[in-house]
């Protein structure tokens, strides 16, 4: 299967790394920001053209397929020029940046009929996954799920310390993950959502520093802490509070409530989510199938995630 890619800088190398891992795919286009940055990725990765325009990439007929890794403002556009080109499209999380996008990617799919999927990577971490398997088995039940997910991002730099182009968002990009994967994993969508910010940056126009609580009809609550100011480790750390046990997830490894390890060598073919993400949206385009995580199923993110930006500070 022939791809290409969109987006030069941190999250779109992570891709390729992946991609490295899986047999029968090549990445044959890059399309990039920057052409100096751009041409030295293609290069590296051996990838046989690169572009700055996104359309020259999608107008190769050998392109079956493209993940967009480009910034967060241009995956709505990017990813319907995808499907209206005859592309099947991985939009990188999130899949917009508002709602109103996000339907619109929605009904484009259907339209097009091809596989539309978001980059929900949450979703494929073998912790997650082992929490998943267990609380569909019923020998787990979630009661609170607390998160942190903490940057330390004053300029706009990327996760390799590198400057970019665009600002980041707490609740669009990076609450996204865990108002998707608490509805995943609870099987519902909140019937509470609300939201508090801190102040506006002056320079980057965001807030730096976000509350987010959540429940489903259930019972189960998430309470969600998000900073760019954060002087420390950086990413994402679950705990998930459970009726038969605590379990905490620091991106693929997983622990007990005492800090045990836990095995997960058995929960998939491989221990990195990016690669596992990937996968599945390759595995549904050679299966004609719908992928988890699909864009049809992002909607529901989606729409808490316009609830709760509806009761913050300001809005």
């Amino acid at each position: 299967m022939k791809l290409a890619l969109a987006g030069q800088g941190a999250f779109g190398i992570k891709h390729l790394e992946a991609l490295a891992n899986i047999d029968d795919v090549e990445v044959v286009s890059l399309a990039g920001g920057s052409p100096a940055s751009t041409e030295e990725v293609a290069r590296k990765w051996n990838i046989p053209h690169w572009t700055t325009d996104l359309a020259e990439s999608l107008a190769k007929p050998e392109v079956e397929a493209v993940i967009l890794a480009t910034p967060t403002q241009m995956h709505a556009a990017q990813a319907e020029q995808c499907m209206r080109a005859g592309k099947h499209v991985e939009i990188e999380i999130p899949i917009a940046d508002n709602l109103s996008d996000a339907e619109r990617l929605a009904q484009v799919q259907r339209e097009t009929g091809v596989i539309a999927m978001g980059g929900h990577t949450r979703r494929f971490n073998p912790s997650h996954q082992w929490m998943h398997n267990r609380i569909k088995a019923g020998e787990l039940t979630i009661q609170q799920m607390d998160v942190q997910t903490y940057f330390f991002r004053r300029t706009n730099t990327n996760a390799l310390g590198k400057p970019r182009s665009w600002t980041d968002h707490l609740l669009w990009h990076h609450a996204c993950h865990t108002v998707d994967l608490f509805q995943y994993q609870t099987g519902e969508t909140a019937s509470k959502a609300v939201g508090v910010q801190g102040p506006i940056h002056p320079d980057l126009g965001i807030a730096m520093d976000m509350g987010i609580l959540m429940k489903v009809p259930a019972g189960a609550i998430c309470t969600l802490s998000l900073s760019f100011n954060n002087d420390g480790p950086f990413g994402t750390f679950f705990r998930y509070i459970c009726d038969n046990g605590t379990y905490l997830a620091r991106y693929d490894d997983l622990f007990d409530g005492n800090n045990n390890k836990i095995d997960l060598s058995g929960v998939a073919v491989s221990m990195n989510g990016i690669e596992l993400q990937d996968r599945e949206f390759i595995a549904a385009i050679r299966e004609g199938r719908e992928p988890n995580a699909s864009v049809g199923q992002c909607l529901t993110a989606m729409q808490t995630l316009e609830r709760i930006e509806r009761t913050l500070d300001g809005a």
